[in-house]
């Protein structure tokens, strides 16, 4: 399962990295030390708390993949649902809730969980989910 340091997470919830500071002191976003000291948020938590503050996220990747779509909405996964062929992905991007279904293969070979930061491209009808880098 991922995690990210504060200034990860700071950027993920587009706030300052002090801002993560203070709600992981405050006890509103779980946070925990390395040995080295260093403070890191889980993946899942920081899905339940972008989803819960329903706000935040960069709506832009900083290094987009070369594409002709033009609507991107980066975020991070908050809810996975597979069945024997097909795969359901809530993504929290700012105050958009993005849902796609895509393959169970496709899910399974992206790596694509719940606490995992992705982009979603919308062309037409289609959702993309790109995983972020």
């Amino acid at each position: 399962m991922p995690s990210y340091s504060i200034g990860q997470a700071a950027g993920l919830l587009c706030v300052s990295p002090e801002t993560v500071r203070r709600w992981a002191d405050g006890g509103r976003l779980p946070a925990r030390r390395s040995p080295e000291g260093v403070r890191t948020v889980d993946g899942e938590a920081l899905a339940a708390f972008a989803k819960k503050r329903g706000a935040g996220l960069h709506p832009v990747p900083e290094t987009a993949a070369a594409t002709s779509v033009r609507n991107s909405f980066a975020g991070i996964v908050t809810a996975v649902r597979v069945d024997a062929v097909v795969a359901q992905v809530e993504i929290q991007s700012g105050r958009h809730r993005l849902v796609s279904v895509v393959t169970r293969e496709s899910v399974e070979e992206l790596g694509i969980a719940v606490g995992v930061t992705v982009t979603a491209r919308v062309k037409s009808t289609d959702v993309h989910i790109d995983l972020a880098f």
